[in-house]
Parts: structure tokens; C-alpha cells; sequence
């Protein structure tokens, strides 16, 4: 494998010479193996050095923006507290380098992904779910959409920092941003009741469409046993603090506003009715 071929930096082994470490937290074995055991850069965070500190304050401000539109969204204490305190324990636990160790199986980093899949999945299942889903102002979710122009930026600047693969970013085929861009386009139609629910769920699916293809391609290069692409260049930066909140917040923040819309036009209630 090409793995090895953007190392750049190094980390004190108990030898008195610095071994070259990856980018990408593991050296893999060879050709068609898995990926070993992660190699923990000790004090040097590898993101230190590759990211620039406006990029991390730019992402930041993109999850507080996140949180601002969902807060509004739901206009839910038990969402906001909740996610207020998702994004503290995912922090702490990405920069105790926890999700460094892609070894084992299912990966740590499982723990990012699992809890918010559930959570969102709960609006289809449960009636604690429904009654939140069909109370939700449609506004406030189609707005929250214009993060993914952020995020695509922010997956741009990582593709410059050796963090990501090209195939995340929309030059080589991540159209995610184009939900993002027309986002202010429906909300302005649907204000003016120029928007009927028939062109709603059709940009609604579309949008969910970008948003699996860029998950996938997330899922598939990611250092783990299952990657399939980019190994030359895996996507690392979700491994790390702040990037981690981007699938384990931002994401499912997003896909939860789309199945809350997609219940509205889908099982319209009296209360979804009057929104």
C-alpha cells in the first residue's frame, strides 16, 4: 500500500531515533491486509502542524452554527442540553485519542457514529420521537442545511492538509454543497408560498442523496479494516478533535432534519399542518 508514502511526521519511541509516523493513525501490514494496531503520536498532536488554527475556528463556529439551527429547529431543552453534552463527551473523548485505536472491531470510533444513529432513528420508531419530529419549524431545518457549505469548505482545506482525500471534497464528486446552496433558495420559496410539498420532497431526496454519497465515501476511506479506497490518503481527520463532531454531530443533525421534514409531507398531522 501507498500508506506510508505521506508520512511526515514523528513521535519518540523509547529508541533515541524518531521513527516517521503517518498521517493516517496505523501503518497498514501490506496489500489487501487490514490496518494494524494505531500508533499513538504521544504529546505531538498530528493535526498540531497539518491544520491551521483559522480552519479549526472556522469548524468550531460551523458547529455552534449546527447547534444554533437545531435549537431553533426543535425548540427542544432536552435536544439542546442533549446535544450540548454529545459534543463535550465526544470532545473529551477524541482528544483523550481514543478513536486513534482502529484496530479493533467494531472500531472505538463506533461509539461516534452509534448513539446519534439511534437518537435519529427514534423519530420513525418511537412516539416521544414523532411528537418532536411533527412539532419541529420546518424553517429552521431547511436553514440548517447552509452548514454543508461550511463543512464542504472545511473538507477542502483538510484535502490541503493531507487529512482527507480529494474524493471528500466537491471537485471530485462530493456534490453535498449543492443541497447546501439551494437551501436559502427553498426557504425563500417556501416563505413565499411559492414551494409546494411535491418540489419539497423531491429536494429533500435529493439531498439525502449527496448526503449518503458523501457518507459512504467517508465510511469506505476511513483507516478501519472495512476501507476500500483512498490509501494513499485516508480520511484521518475525523479521528481528531474538532473534526470528530463533523460525522458525530453535524451529520446526524442534518439527516435527523431531513426525516423530520420527510415524516411532515409524508404523515401530515394536525400539528405538522399548521406549521
Amino acid at each position: 500500500m501507498k500508506t506510508k508514502a505521506f508520512c511526515r511526521q514523528t513521535f519518540r519511541h523509547k529508541s533515541s531515533k524518531p521513527t516517521p509516523i503517518c498521517r493516517n493513525p496505523c501503518h497498514t501490514k501490506g496489500p489487501g491486509k487490514p490496518p494494524g494496531k494505531a500508533q499513538h503520536p504521544g504529546k505531538t498532536h498530528p493535526m498540531d502542524q497539518a491544520v491551521s488554527l483559522p480552519l479549526l475556528l472556522f469548524f468550531g463556529l460551523t458547529v455552534l452554527l449546527t447547534l444554533f439551527f437545531l435549537a431553533k429547529a426543535t425548540q427542544s431543552k432536552v435536544v439542546i442540553l442533549g446535544s450540548i453534552g454529545w459534543i463535550l463527551l465526544q470532545s473529551a473523548v477524541s482528544l483523550s485519542g481514543f478513536y486513534l485505536n482502529i484496530s479493533t472491531l467494531p472500531p472505538h470510533f463506533a461509539l461516534a457514529l452509534f448513539p446519534p444513529l439511534a437518537f435519529v432513528l427514534g423519530i420513525l420508531f418511537f412516539p416521544a420521537g414523532k411528537r418532536l419530529a411533527d412539532n419541529m419549524k420546518l424553517d429552521w431545518t431547511i436553514l440548517l442545511h447552509t452548514v454543508r457549505i461550511p463543512v464542504e469548505i472545511t473538507l477542502f482545506y483538510l484535502f490541503l492538509a493531507h487529512q482527507v482525500p480529494a474524493l471528500m471534497t466537491f471537485e471530485a464528486g462530493n456534490i453535498d454543497i449543492l443541497a447546501g446552496l439551494t437551501a436559502p433558495i427553498i426557504w425563500w420559496a417556501r416563505r413565499k408560498g411559492k414551494l409546494n410539498n411535491k418540489l419539497f420532497l423531491t429536494w429533500n431526496a435529493f439531498c439525502l442523496v449527496t448526503l449518503a454519497n458523501v457518507v459512504a465515501r467517508a465510511l469506505l476511506s476511513a483507516p478501519f479494516r472495512f476501507q476500500r479506497i483512498a490509501f494513499d490518503q485516508p480520511t484521518v481527520a475525523v479521528l481528531y478533535f474538532p473534526f470528530v463532531l463533523l460525522p458525530a454531530f453535524i451529520v446526524p443533525a442534518v439527516l435527523f432534519c431531513h426525516l423530520a421534514t420527510l415524516r411532515t409531507l409524508l404523515v401530515p398531522t394536525p400539528a405538522s399542518s399548521a406549521r
